[in-house]
């Protein structure tokens, strides 16, 4: 691993002046033959015309693999550093392009994880500081089928699907195909997942069918004008956690999950010559039972008679994002050069949760240096609030017996990440990242976490 680390390295900085530049392409023919190599799209090309071939009728294929070594340098549970990885594999189909049968779009997908776990041995935190921290699994991710009607107004999708691939989505700062940092609550809200079991609270029938994860699901999309849509989706309850991804079990007991969200763009088309921004808001609502953390937390103690609970579970949240600054070649620039800020805030009730309170933020400079015009420079800072009710719950329960179950009330869990991607070809990126994790898991228990990283993405 560090002969293959110290190789990475050496070809990085030796390739710093091949920019991939996708505006290069119109003229390849003039480049060397490594330098078209560096520009194509994937690692392998167009498989001797077959990838284009496929396209043409309607198939297009996509593999994407990433490879991550997460260390803890100091504090956290313990020092150490684990290999992580996970390999994307997608089809998708264009119905009127393959059968005729027009507006339609049909998508499969499946994961492979393999690797040891990272934060839990390592770090605690409930943000997860690595990426691809999931247990080892090859699994199916999402199978789904969308119909367009009116030009592409109204779409309506269903079947396996995960919820942070529709909601919370960013459109500037970070992508699926296009990751600026590696903790995952930059990725999609630690907050949502209170929808899990609490540890150490008596188990439910809820979860969030979140990537690896799927449930069988629909979406309606309405999107009358380029700039504002309106969208929401109904979930099972409980996704399927197995290895294969493919249980589906409707049962009343698990209930149902609901996103709703709003979302306004501006300036996103080629032809608005102002900077580009969104604003997202939306909520989420589950059907199912949920216990009341103060009374259940004070009944394990017997300072209560017994668990209680409350009918359902919610929260909400607002994303904004903002371009500040584009670089005078404006939105005709295929790297989108420039600076972009971020804000992101999700809520929940204290009674049934973990958590009540996220805010998060950052900035993502593209193109910083010349010459790099698809690198990106990228800072970023999260809070994440423990449930006042819990904080509660250890404070009766401390002045009871003492501080012997809860030496320290849990407050708080902050991340501040920086990184930098390294775009090294139209198809490999590497990025280095530095994470400083603040109270893990909640609590000062646990010391300050240093996490370094690094993580490489390649294209098939």
């Amino acid at each position: 691993m560090k002969n293959f680390l110290q190789l990475n390295a050496a070809f990085l900085f030796s390739m710093c002046g091949i920019g991939y530049a996708e505006e290069t392409r119109q003229t390849e023919s003039s480049g060397s033959p490594l330098e078209r190599y560096f520009m194509q799209d994937y690692m392998l090309g167009d498989w001797a015309g077959l990838r284009s071939g496929l396209s043409d009728h309607g198939v297009d294929f996509e593999f994407y693999w990433a490879g991550t070594v997460p260390s803890n340098v100091s504090g956290g549970i313990q020092q150490g550093t684990a290999f992580q990885m996970g390999m994307l594999m997608a089809m998708d189909v264009d119905t009127e392009k393959a059968f005729g049968w027009g507006g339609g779009h049909l998508h499969t997908s499946a994961i492979w994880l393999d690797g040891d776990p990272f934060s839990t041995k390592y770090v605690g935190d409930l943000n997860k500081s690595n990426l691809v921290d999931f247990p080892a699994d090859f699994r199916l991710w999402q199978a789904w089928y969308e119909q367009q009607f009116w030009g592409g107004q109204l779409k309506v999708k269903a079947g396996l699907l995960s919820v942070d691939r529709d909601f919370v989505l960013p459109e500037f700062y970070s992508s699926l195909s296009s990751i600026n940092f590696l903790n995952q609550t930059f990725f999609f809200p630690t907050l949502a997942f209170n929808l899990y079991d609490i540890p150490g609270l008596p188990i439910g029938n809820h979860a969030l069918p979140s990537t690896p994860y799927n449930s069988l699901g629909a979406l309606i999309r309405w999107q009358p004008v380029d700039s504002f849509y309106l969208q929401a989706a109904v979930y099972d309850g409980n996704p399927d956690t197995s290895s294969s991804g493919t249980r589906v079990m409707l049962q009343e007991k698990e209930g149902a999950l609901m996103y709703y969200e709003a979302g306004l763009l501006w300036n996103k088309a080629s032809e608005h010559r102002g900077l580009p921004g969104s604003l997202k808001v939306g909520g989420f609502y589950h059907t199912d039972e949920f216990f009341d953390v103060q009374n259940t937390i004070l009944s394990l103690f017997g300072l209560a008679p017994a668990p209680t609970s409350h009918s359902g579970n919610y929260g909400g949240y607002l994303l904004a994002e903002q371009m500040l600054y584009l670089e005078n070649k404006g939105m005709e620039d295929p790297a989108q050069q420039g600076l972009t800020a971020f804000f992101r805030l999700t809520g929940a009730p204290s009674d049934r949760n973990l958590t009540q309170l996220s805010v998060d933020g950052g900035l993502v400079f593209k193109g910083l240096f010349p010459g790099r015009d698809y690198d990106t420079l990228g800072i970023a800072a999260s809070y994440l609030e423990i449930s006042d009710d819990i904080q509660a719950a250890q404070r009766q329960v401390n002045s009871t017996f003492g501080p012997v179950f809860f030496p320290a009330v849990s407050d708080y869990e902050g991340v501040i990440e920086l990184t930098y991607k390294f775009q090294i070809a139209a198809w490999w990126t590497i990025a280095p990242s530095l994470q400083y994790a603040i109270h893990p898991g909640g609590s000062t228990l646990i010391d300050d976490a240093w996490v370094l990283s690094i993580l490489t993405t390649l294209r098939f």
